[in-house]
């Protein structure tokens, strides 16, 4: 039964529906279309644009054992129109490689989320690919892998003979190997000589990751997925270099998607790590701004698949270090993710369409949940967002909607907010107060191809 009209500027993946409306009952889309209203209890309006919910799919609700934790992470996502997130496998303390592991975190996460949340799996390096198939079967919506090692035990590197037997065993189930894409012997080369160098400043972080060492890790799994045929996914480019190759891969036939991070869009090395320092250091790193402008250019040209965030809420204490190598790598975003897409589009005269395709369509389709995900299309879940353009300064404290209160967006201007957050019909945020109640999000799992 209809219970609900969102009436607006419809943003689909394609095209953007004037005086338009979806129709919403049982938590499904019943209908998209223009003109004459239906019968529902009617949200919206002539000047507010109608978004499918965002799917960000790369969360760290639990990097840093005791602190964020899922029922942080999805308010934050709650309040900017994130109505999905898919959370990655490296827990403090809890290496999610095993299928026991993955439900005791479905079960965990369950209990805690307000938003709805797709799980990636990953391997212990001495196992190997072994638990490949147990972890599909608990409802894995993808693997990650890493070719640098962070930590031995926590986010191990895999070697590329185990990363060949294990995208030979992802293949043949018909999901995705996400790659953490930088390489191990070069980068700790390079970190080896800004120490020598007592390099500490604001640059140390960039020297020590060039992008020559992305660049070859991007291309060596690229190719080892054209072996194994396995769809490789680059979780995080920041160089445009990336996005030739992977754009080169397809070409050939070879299933090579590539991510965004959205800080990769919007913030810069010169400018904003030298004004934030740890508050900006991020793996890949920033990149200079000619960088950020190649991305743009590719993501205008369609090479880009998704957009979404790598969000990580380290303690202020893990982010301020003068010595810029000592700090935690990666930032928190997801409160931020949706508007500051929509000023990127907006400021660059790019179509909202984009949007959809980047935080919906295209991330639904790459974790095979497009089944409940992703569209504002009849019989998907009604998962939706209105925005509206009321320019405002972003502030992480400013609501208590974010478990740190810092961000390196905090002050930036914003063209759009997220003013209702809707996940399966029912509103989860309003004018900046997530409503939603832990343990209202769902577990989401694939349709498994394989």
């Amino acid at each position: 039964m209809a219970d609900k009209v969102f009436r607006g500027t419809v943003i689909l993946p394609d095209r953007m529906i004037e005086n338009g409306y979806v129709l919403v009952g049982d938590g499904l889309v019943q209908s998209v279309g223009s003109g004459a209203l239906p019968e529902g209890e009617k949200h919206g309006g002539a000047d507010f644009l109608v978004f499918p919910g965002a799917i960000d799919a790369q969360v760290h609700s639990r990097s840093q054992l005791g602190q964020e934790d899922f029922v942080w992470s999805t308010r934050s996502a709650a309040a900017g129109g994130v109505t999905t997130i898919v959370d990655m496998p490296y827990d403090d303390n809890c290496l999610i490689a095993t299928a026991e592991r993955f439900r005791t975190k479905v079960r965990e996460a369950g209990a805690q989320a307000r938003v709805d949340f797709a799980l990636y799996a990953t391997i212990d390096p001495d196992e190997g690919a072994a638990r490949v198939d147990e972890l599909v079967d608990a409802g894995a919506a993808a693997f990650k892998f890493s070719t640098f090692g962070t930590h031995p035990k926590r986010f191990p590197r895999i070697p590329p003979h185990i990363l060949y037997a294990c995208f030979c065993a992802v293949g043949k189930r018909g999901l995705i190997a996400g790659i953490h894409n930088e390489n191990d012997e070069m980068v700790r080369a390079y970190i080896a000589d800004v120490e020598a160098k007592g390099i500490t400043d604001y640059t140390a972080h960039g020297l020590s990751r060039p992008p020559i060492s992305e660049a070859l890790a991007t291309a060596e799994v690229f190719e080892l997925g054209a072996g194994a045929g396995c769809p490789v996914h680059i979780v995080h480019s920041s160089i445009g270099r990336g996005y030739e190759l992977a754009a080169s891969y397809r070409a050939q036939g070879h299933g090579a998607t590539i991510e965004a991070c959205v800080h990769y869009l919007m913030l810069d090395e010169e400018n904003d790590v030298r004004r934030l320092g740890g508050k900006a250091k991020i793996n890949p790193p920033l990149r200079p701004r000619h960088e950020v402008e190649a991305l743009w250019h590719h993501l205008a040209a369609g090479n880009v698949t998704i957009v979404s965030t790598d969000h990580v809420s380290w303690s202020e204490d893990r982010k301020t270090d003068p010595n810029m190598l000592k700090n935690a790598s990666g930032i928190p975003g997801l409160e931020a993710l949706y508007a500051l897409l929509l000023k990127g589009l907006d400021e660059r005269k790019l179509p909202f369409t984009h949007a959809a395709r980047l935080l919906s369509h295209n991330p639904a389709a790459l974790f095979r949940i497009g089944h409940v995900k992703g569209a504002l299309a009849v019989g998907r879940d009604a998962d939706i967002v209105l925005m509206r353009r009321d320019s405002y300064r972003y502030s992480a404290a400013a609501n208590g909607n974010n478990f740190v209160s810092w961000s390196p967006y905090d002050g930036i201007a914003l063209p759009f907010r997220a003013i209702e957050t809707y996940v399966r019909g029912s509103c989860v945020a309003a004018d900046g107060r997530v409503v939603a109640e832990p343990g209202q999000g769902r577990f989401v799992s694939p349709v498994h191809v394989g």
